[in-house]
């Protein structure tokens, strides 16, 4: 939980989602979008033309809710589009994650990327936990017309907001790819954001 004179998470997560998004996220005519960075829960920076409209992807139908039964983890996916600034927008409430709907739904070839605050003024968020997950681990995201997919966990990496790996989180892909991001690492009080990104990789089961 962070000291009083932090701001809201949703509030440090906005701006370190400005900080690293410096592309704008692609619409039908435009290619790709941008990353995240995050604050108390999200992620860094990506190129417009790295993640491709979800109007290309009408096959599998949305994501409603992830699952990750060994962190607790159990929260409705709100959709996540883009700020007026063209960064990519993050969860308005700390304990509820998104699906940047923009890009690849889970189960379609690419990196579908859900985000969420690591914390708030009055405690945890929904990926509270996420830097303590363990390759193996399943992530459940059920779907819109009752189906579901399951990803396992491949890896957990914590890079520095300034050095957000896009290629890595973002590029295309030839199968179906999904990636969790929230912040960590420590709390710069004079930037009142997270210094790192947290970032789970994983592959369907």
């Amino acid at each position: 939980m962070p000291p009083p004179a932090r701001l809201p998470a949703l509030v440090l997560l906005a701006a370190a989602l400005v900080a690293g998004l410096t592309a704008a996220a692609p619409d039908s005519a435009a290619g790709p979008a941008p990353p995240p960075v995050a604050a108390p829960a999200a992620p860094g920076p990506v190129h417009a033309d790295s993640v491709t409209s979800d109007r290309t992807y009408a096959a599998v139908a949305p994501p409603v809710r992830v699952r990750i039964a060994a962190r607790r983890v159990d929260s409705r996916l709100d959709r996540l589009g883009r700020q007026p600034d063209g960064t990519v927008a993050v969860p308005e409430r700390t304990a509820v994650a998104g699906w940047y709907e923009r890009g690849p739904r889970p189960g379609q070839a690419g990196p579908a990327v859900i985000l969420g605050h690591v914390d708030s003024r009055t405690g945890p968020g929904v990926f509270a936990r996420l830097d303590t997950i363990r390759p193996g681990t399943p992530i459940r995201i059920d779907r819109a017309d009752g189906s579901a997919v399951v990803f396992r966990v491949t890896a957990v990496s914590r890079v520095p907001k300034t050095r957000f790996p896009t290629d890595l989180v973002y590029a295309p892909t030839l199968d179906p790819a999904l990636r969790l991001i929230t912040c960590g690492g420590d709390f710069d009080h004079a930037r009142e954001s997270y210094r790192d990104n947290v970032i789970v990789y994983a592959e369907p089961a």
